[in-house]
């Protein structure tokens, strides 16, 4: 049950971006697979993304976020949509605040963008800050998933092409997993985003995932799917 007091609105910090709104969309276009499912979103921030596979007909709702006003907004968002009973958000450290427990649907919207935690106006400092090479949450999520994935659950996640798909893969097959891309769009990287990128990640990456136009550069970003090969997703 929620327990979070008063109504309030999420704060502006925690606002979708483009990787959100291309989550959403993936998960709209196969509905089916969403409903009756029991999901966890990782990085549930405003708590949007849950409230949209709660309206697809997920059986229950879990969230994990680092922050206090994530736990509180996506708490208030599903309370006020109706969905309370069947929903739960964990102030939390990755996969610690469901140690033992599996889910049929993973959902994850992580910030994996090369460069450290800084100020950026209007958002939280570890917004979209993946550490020098974009994967210091994202590996501990891949690390983790085979151990919270039902047998035939699956995962959904953005991954920015500049921290290495092929790196994904590597990971998961490790764990029985497979990692396939189920939709590929440009997200636009702002002047004050690229000023904080690596430079190491920038110069290797300016003409293959990511693209400059004079002043403007946009990055490409997969959503990708991630399910468990013939070894399942059992095995420790």
């Amino acid at each position: 049950m929620i327990d979070c007091g008063e109504s309030a609105l999420a704060p502006s910090a925690l606002r979708p971006s483009e990787y959100t709104a291309a989550l959403v969309h993936a998960l709209h276009l196969e509905p089916e697979r969403v409903r009756g499912a029991n999901v966890l979103e990782m990085g549930s921030g405003s708590g949007v993304v849950l409230a949209v596979l709660a309206g697809l007909g997920a059986a229950s709702l879990c969230g994990i976020d680092v922050e206090d006003d994530a736990v509180l907004a996506g708490s208030l968002l599903l309370r006020d949509l109706g969905h309370e009973a069947r929903s739960q958000i964990h102030k939390g450290d990755m996969w610690q605040p469901v140690k033992g427990r599996r889910f049929d649907l993973i959902a994850a919207n992580l910030p994996h963008f090369a460069m450290e935690d800084h100020e950026v106006p209007g958002r939280h400092t570890t917004w979209s800050a993946g550490g020098p090479n974009g994967r210091r949450l994202l590996d501990p999520f891949l690390r983790g998933l085979h151990g919270h994935l039902e047998y035939g659950g699956r995962a959904i996640l953005t991954h920015n092409g500049f921290v290495g798909l092929e790196a994904s893969r590597t990971i998961l097959a490790g764990f029985g997993l497979s990692l396939h891309v189920t939709k590929s769009v440009f997200v636009p990287i702002g002047p004050e985003k690229l000023g904080l990128m690596s430079p190491a990640v920038l110069a290797a990456e300016q003409g293959k995932s990511i693209h400059r136009y004079g002043p403007y550069a946009f990055a490409d970003m997969h959503v990708v799917e991630v399910t468990a090969d013939e070894r399942g997703t059992n095995a420790s």
